[in-house]
């Protein structure tokens, strides 16, 4: 258990130097080791010895990126929380798709200002634009990579539980 905590310790870390709070950090970080993979308020609140106010704020920050939801289990009256599927590639191509555009249109602007300058003053612009060029345009591709990948390798662990249910 020990191990667990360091590396939910850790995590957070990683998530605070990114400039997120620590704690949305411990709280992914244990979505992601746990048993069961979705917890309760109490769960999480008991496992990593936090208040339910900032497991509360953690969640819900969470939550509105995309990357865990709440559900409701049947028989249960409290809410559960786990890791949403596919959440990193959905996140990432929120997130790129912003950057790469908002990056290649403020070097088109930077190039505009340079209109008639040099070709030497413009190259550092003109590089960034082709590159955030290139990544609108190959980014969305990757990720279709990705997820072909993910399908394929999903595929044979459903084959195999679909014919243990036929037995």
């Amino acid at each position: 258990m020990k191990k667990m905590h360091e590396y939910v310790e850790s995590f957070g870390l990683y998530w605070e130097e990114a400039g997120l709070p620590r704690m949305a950090g411990r709280i992914l970080s244990w979505l992601l080791i746990c048993d069961p993979p979705h917890q309760t308020m109490h769960e999480l609140t008991d496992a990593l010895q936090a208040s339910k106010s900032s497991i509360s704020t953690g969640t819900r920050m969470l939550i509105q990126m995309g990357l865990i939801e709440r559900l409701s289990l049947p028989g249960q009256r409290r809410d559960h929380f786990r890791v949403l599927p596919d959440s990193w590639s959905h996140i990432m191509e929120e997130k790129a798709k912003r950057q790469f555009t908002e990056l290649r249109r403020l070097s088109e602007r930077g190039l505009d200002l340079l209109d008639g300058a040099s070709p030497a003053r413009r190259q550092r612009l003109e590089e960034m634009r082709d590159y955030y060029v290139f990544m609108e345009r190959e980014f969305p591709l990757i990720l279709d990579h990705w997820r072909a990948h993910r399908s394929s390798q999903l595929q044979p662990e459903r084959n195999s539980r679909d014919s243990r249910s036929e037995t």
